[in-house]
């Protein structure tokens, strides 16, 4: 693992200007991790690595209530760190005794103590608790289970449903508690044929996060589909934010999403590439008002981010 450590992220502060935007007034702390780095670390508002820790593969990651880090550092295994020591006070092995390839790609502290696990590979959601003894189970509805595609983030909603995103089905639905549809929505291909690839060139609707709105809408990222849509619950878009359409930044594969509490959205963009930030934060009339772009010590596998404060502020805003 790593030791906590304090650098000057001094790439971080020359690019708070991104397609005439300067944005100087605008300073985040965040946790966010690039596999391609083997690195999740926390970055403070002055650009200084503020802890750090050595992972493998990941697709998720939570600071909690408590300062601890919820994050992976394998596919199969979780994790809580306390960022003060680094010490793990918590750790669970997705995938025992099941028999078959498994990955997780989404997992969720609950305000019971428990902590959700969405494994792909056995489709299913599983309910730990703090032992890491499975005291709920739901089976997920999967045309062909893969260990890689089952699903992409997952979160428990306020009524107690799971919204999952469905990766290699492009489908994002809710699910009750026992593994009924409660509603779902197919991400269109917009006229376009699926291409192979992770970049810009690529294209498909390999969703990555969904976040439900106060509003009762559904905010979806588009994984590969290089865009953000605002849905109702009939499906109906009522906003988006295309591949193209901020000043100078690509979108590539779109993956987290959180909502601040003055509205605005901040947005992963992963494999686009070092011409383009990693992270954009934008406003609902898309505003590029933040941009994030290290590829010294991040790479183009930037997947996961939570904004922790921001000008000294606490954010408790929704994360996916």
């Amino acid at each position: 693992m790593f030791a906590p450590v304090r650098v000057l992220l001094s790439l971080v502060l020359l690019t708070s200007c991104w397609a005439g935007i300067c944005s100087a007034q605008v300073k985040h702390s965040f946790l966010t991790a690039d596999s391609s780095k083997s690195l999740i670390a926390i970055v403070g508002e002055n650009g200084e690595l503020e802890w750090s820790y050595k992972i493998g593969p990941l697709h998720d990651l939570h600071v909690l209530a408590n300062g601890n880090i919820l994050f992976q550092d394998t596919w199969t295994h979780l994790l809580e760190v306390n960022p003060a020591t680094s010490k793990v006070v918590w750790e669970y092995q997705a995938g025992k005794g099941s028999g078959k390839k498994v990955e997780v790609h989404a997992f969720q502290r609950l305000s019971n103590g428990n902590t959700m696990v969405a494994e792909s590979g056995t489709s299913r959601i599983l309910e730990v608790d703090p032992q890491g003894k499975i005291v709920h189970e739901m089976p997920l509805q999967v045309k062909e289970p893969h260990p890689h595609r089952d699903t992409r983030l997952v979160r428990v909603l306020e009524n107690g449903n799971y919204l999952v995103c469905h990766e290699g089905e492009g489908i994002v639905r809710e699910y009750t508690r026992e593994g009924k549809t409660a509603w779902e929505y197919a991400v269109p291909l917009f006229g376009q044929e699926p291409r192979n690839g992770h970049g810009p060139e690529a294209f498909g609707n390999q969703c990555f996060t969904a976040l439900r709105l106060k509003n009762g809408n559904t905010l979806i990222s588009t994984g590969n589909g290089h865009q953000v849509i605002e849905v109702t619950p009939s499906g109906e878009i009522v906003w988006s934010l295309a591949q193209n359409e901020l000043p100078d930044i690509q979108l590539a594969w779109v993956t987290t999403l959180q909502q601040l509490p003055n509205g605005n959205l901040v947005i992963g963009n992963c494999h686009a590439g070092p011409e383009n930030p990693q992270v954009i934060e934008i406003t609902r009339d898309k505003k590029v008002v933040w941009t994030f772009h290290d590829f010294n010590r991040f790479g183009n596998a930037l997947t996961n981010t939570q904004i922790l404060t921001t000008n000294g502020e606490k954010v408790s805003g929704s994360v996916r």
